[in-house]
């Protein structure tokens, strides 16, 4: 999908300005890549238990 160049430059503008939400949203899609195209189920049960430990403390 393209972008023009107006909503790239704004995109790189934004990211510049708020670079702890730009690492996060770039983590974010690399797990989701990760998850739906590399896992394997020895990842994926590693993972359920990464992300229980973290719900826990969290709450």
């Amino acid at each position: 999908m393209a972008v023009s160049d107006a909503q790239a430059r704004a995109s790189k503008k934004y990211d510049t300005k708020h670079p702890e939400q730009a690492r996060q949203r770039k983590a974010k899609s690399a797990a989701r890549s990760f998850i739906r195209n590399r896992a394997t189920l020895d990842d994926l049960k590693e993972l359920e238990e990464l992300i229980n430990e973290r719900r826990s403390s969290l709450k």
